[in-house]
C-alpha cells in the first residue's frame, strides 16, 4: 500500500503534491469560459478563499500526444480522471458493471498511454458518487501505483447533504493515509467547497487553517444562550489565521475541565460566565459582558 509519504511528488504551478506534502485543495470555476472577466474574478475569489489548484481537461485520446508534448515543454502535470459514471463500456462488460477493479483498470489504460510517451507527471482521480465504491477504488489503486491521488466524492449534492457526504467519504479515504489533493463537489457556490475542504482537513489534523472552535451540544444544565454565543464567537474569530483552539461551553462547572486542551474558552453560567485558558479559570464576568471580555482576552493571546 502506497501512502502519502511514498507517492511521487508532482509540481502544479508551484504547489507540490505527493511525497507527504500538505494535502492541497482544489475546485473548479462554474462560469462560462468565454466570459473571461467573470471567470478570472471567480478564480481570484476561490484563491482568496484558499483554493490552490484548478484543473483542466485534455479531451479525446487523439489529442493526448499533442497535450503531452506541451505538458513536457512547460512542465505541466496531467490528471487522469476516472469517474464511476464514465467507465468504458468494454470494461463494464468485462467486470460485470461498475466496480473498483474496473475503475482502476480504466486508469491503468490511460497511465500506460502516458508512460508509453515517456510522461510520468501524472495525478489520478477515481471518483464515485457512492462512498463505499470510492473508498474501494482509491484503496485498490494505492496498492498498485505510487502516483499522487486527487480524492473526491463526485456529485455529492447540495450544500448541506453534499457537505455531509463529502466529509464522510473524504474522511474515510484520507484516514487511510491515501490522497494528496482533494475537492468537495457541491451544487453551490465553489467557495463553499473550499470552506468544507478546509474544515475536513483541519478536523483530521492534516492541515491547520487558523481557529478551531469546539463547543458543547448543550444540555439541561445550560443557562446561557450557548448556540447564539458559539455563532458569535465563530463569526468574530473567522479572520484569525493563528492556529488556536477555542472552546465555547455551556456549563461553568464542567466546561473548563472538559475543554482543558483549548487555548482559550468561555463557559456560561446563571447570569455570569467564566473565561479560561488551558483549563485554568482567569476571569469571572457578567453574562452580558461575556463575549466582549472573551474577545479582550483572546486579543491578548494574539
Amino acid at each position: 500500500m502506497y501512502t502519502r509519504n511514498e507517492t511521487k511528488i508532482i509540481n502544479i504551478g508551484g504547489v507540490q503534491i505527493g511525497g507527504g506534502n500538505p494535502i492541497a485543495i482544489q475546485s473548479m470555476t462554474n462560469t462560462k469560459t468565454h466570459d473571461v472577466e467573470a471567470t478570472v474574478n471567480q478564480i481570484l475569489t476561490l484563491e482568496e478563499a484558499g483554493c490552490e489548484i484548478n484543473p483542466g481537461n485534455i479531451g479525446n485520446s487523439e489529442r493526448v500526444q499533442k497535450v503531452v508534448e506541451k505538458a513536457k515543454a512547460y512542465h505541466i502535470p496531467i490528471r487522469i480522471g476516472v469517474n464511476s459514471g464514465s467507465v468504458e463500456k468494454v470494461l463494464l462488460e468485462q467486470y460485470g458493471g461498475v466496480c473498483a477493479a474496473a475503475m482502476v483498470e480504466s486508469a491503468k489504460k490511460h497511465i500506460d498511454l502516458l508512460e508509453g510517451m515517456d510522461f510520468t507527471d501524472i495525478v489520478v482521480s477515481l471518483k464515485a458518487s457512492t462512498i463505499p465504491l470510492a473508498i474501494e477504488a482509491y484503496t485498490l489503486f494505492a496498492k498498485k501505483y505510487a502516483y499522487p491521488l486527487h480524492v473526491g466524492i463526485t456529485e455529492a449534492g447540495t450544500l448541506y447533504r453534499g457537505t455531509v457526504k463529502s466529509s464522510a467519504g473524504l474522511g474515510a479515504i484520507l484516514s487511510r493515509d491515501i490522497g494528496d489533493t482533494i475537492r468537495v463537489s457541491l451544487s453551490d457556490d465553489p467557495v463553499q467547497e473550499i470552506e468544507c475542504a478546509r474544515a475536513v482537513l483541519q478536523s483530521l489534523e492534516l492541515r491547520q487553517f487558523g481557529v478551531e472552535i469546539i463547543s458543547c451540544p448543550t444540555c439541561g444544565r445550560t443557562n446561557v444562550d450557548l448556540i447564539g454565543l458559539a455563532k458569535q464567537v465563530e463569526e468574530r474569530t473567522k479572520h484569525i489565521t493563528k492556529p488556536l483552539k477555542i472552546a465555547v461551553m455551556g456549563c461553568a462547572v464542567n466546561g473548563p475541565g472538559e475543554a482543558k486542551e483549548a487555548d482559550i474558552g468561555v463557559a456560561g453560567g446563571r447570569g455570569e460566565g467564566l473565561i479560561f485558558k488551558k483549563g485554568e479559570i482567569v476571569r469571572k464576568v457578567k453574562e452580558n459582558e461575556l463575549l466582549e471580555v472573551f474577545m479582550q482576552e483572546l486579543n491578548q493571546i494574539l
